[in-house]
């Protein structure tokens, strides 16, 4: 399962379920189980019936109907400053939450 179909073609893997969806939701729309779901049943039908080598099938699930959401999504230069920072400090909360984790699971050390 993948995004960015000309880097993953070039690449030459020998089977991908494509889905024209934002980089990192390769898997289904984020809290969307539904779209998980049949993505990876879309994925094994691909495993199961490829003809041969590198080939791609595009899921038909799509991430919206009007196309300039990949214009828009993650657009550094559409965000106000305010913007940026606030994602930025949610990102690094993120990053504390995980470390804290693998910190509590023996996987990392305490700084």
């Amino acid at each position: 399962m993948g995004g960015a179909k000309d880097i993953v073609e070039f690449c030459g893997v020998p089977r991908l379920s494509f889905s024209d969806f934002p980089l990192g939701n390769a898997a289904g729309r984020p809290q969307d189980v539904a779209s998980q779901a049949f993505t990876m049943e879309h994925a094994l039908k691909v495993l199961e019936s490829a003809s041969g080598p590198r080939t791609t099938v595009q899921s038909p699930l799509r991430w919206s109907d009007n196309p300039d959401w990949k214009l828009d999504f993650s657009n550094i230069d559409q965000l106000s400053a305010e913007e940026i920072a606030r994602r930025r400090a949610e990102f690094d909360a993120n990053k504390e939450v995980a470390r804290q984790q693998r910190v509590a699971d023996g996987v990392a050390k305490t700084e």
